[in-house]
């Protein structure tokens, strides 16, 4: 599989990115769009998930800053969970262990092709502090080893101006559920 973008595919990229950086300046105080774009630049290797993460709806954009090592954070921001990753169970376990009326993916399955990560609970709940996602959709987020041996997933919305976190089988696929992703530039 072509993991690089095309000198084409990456302008366009860099224009969605900007934009979006400008227009929700509120997710990242003080950081400069010049300098997200030198890192962008140097880490080719890199675009390529983000280009993923916005090909699936998951619209990204800078979220932090990550001081200890120089990179910047990308979450996706889309207002509702990524629309081209809904209707997946949780991992490829739950996948396999599934006889009849398969989803197509997991989110864990389709987090690993994409180069990225399920966001946490703490990184969902930070999303939550820039706006309010997920009010109509729910967004599975990793589950810690323990709930997942004993067959369960997690995942999250904001319902009632509140963030709750529920749990489910990590078989279990909705229409209205997906994944958000986190990247490190």
């Amino acid at each position: 599989m072509k993991k690089k973008l095309s000198p084409e595919q990456r302008e366009e990229l860099f224009s969605v990115l900007k934009k979006r950086f400008e227009k929700n300046m509120s997710r990242h105080k003080g950081l400069d769009w010049a300098k997200v774009k030198t890192r962008l630049e140097a880490n080719a290797d890199k675009l390529w998930s983000l280009d993923e993460m916005e090909a699936t709806g998951g619209e990204p954009d800078v979220v932090g800053f990550d001081k200890k090592t120089g990179e910047y954070v990308f979450y996706d921001c889309s207002a509702e969970s990524p629309k081209e990753r809904r209707s997946i169970c949780y991992d490829h376990e739950a996948l396999a262990s599934r006889k009849e009326h398969k989803p197509k993916n997991s989110a864990a399955g389709m987090a690993a092709e994409m180069g990225i990560d399920i966001l946490t609970e703490e990184q969902y709940r930070e999303l939550q502090q820039l706006g309010e996602f997920d009010l109509k959709t729910s967004s599975w987020i990793k589950t810690p080893p323990a709930i997942r041996a004993l067959g369960g997933a997690l995942f999250c919305d904001r319902r009632f101006n509140h963030v709750f976190t529920y749990h489910n089988g990590a078989e279990s696929y909705y229409a209205a559920r997906a994944f958000r992703g986190m990247l490190k530039i």
